[in-house]
């Protein structure tokens, strides 16, 4: 069984991993990379479609116990006993409009992936699949020290699960526009 760190695109997994493998000794499996190495995505304007029934036949051949899996596609090409534990980090939508921008995301890929950190959709899917095996991490303001030390502690305690609710944030600070309209 793997650990895996997932949630959407800018949170900081690449990040985040990469220090946690160094840690561990694991062997990282970029669940993209695999995507992309086996001419998996399929473009559609500014968005890549995977087709997630092969990715996962792939992904099952090719890892084995004691790696870290990362990815925002890991809830939907795993399955729960190849995982010992989904960590889901969490960034605020305000946070990642910067990213996006510096990654010259087109405003409605922009809207697209805020809109699904708010939601919470990649963390509500993982839940629901991996259930006790998840942990959310809110990593905003952390540095990449304290993301590490929270994820490194969380694994091995099993405790601090982080409860994220983005929306109520948006709603409070009236932008529900500014992240969901045209």
């Amino acid at each position: 069984m793997s650990i895996v760190i997932t949630g959407n695109p800018g949170v900081g997994k690449h990040t985040v991993a990469e220090k946690i493998a160094q840690r561990l000794g694991l062997v990282i499996f970029d669940i993209n990379k695999i995507a992309k190495d086996a001419g998996l995505f399929e473009e559609n304007q500014d968005t890549n479609d995977v087709d997630t029934e092969r990715l996962e036949k792939i992904i099952a051949e090719k890892i084995s116990e004691n790696n870290l899996i990362i990815g925002h596609l890991a809830p939907y090409v795993l399955e729960k006993n190849q995982v010992k534990k989904m960590i889901i980090l969490r960034r605020s939508p305000y946070d990642l409009i910067k990213v996006y921008k510096e990654r010259g995301y087109s405003d409605e890929k922009i809207r697209e992936n805020t809109g699904s950190e708010i939601l919470g959709i990649i963390s509500h899917d993982a839940i629901s699949k991996f259930e006790e095996k998840t942990i959310q991490i809110d990593i905003t303001g952390k540095t990449i020290q304290e993301a590490i030390e929270k994820v490194r502690v969380m694994m091995s305690s099993n405790e601090g699960d982080e409860k994220v609710d983005w929306l109520d944030l948006v709603t409070k600070n009236n932008d529900l526009q500014k992240f969901f309209a045209d």
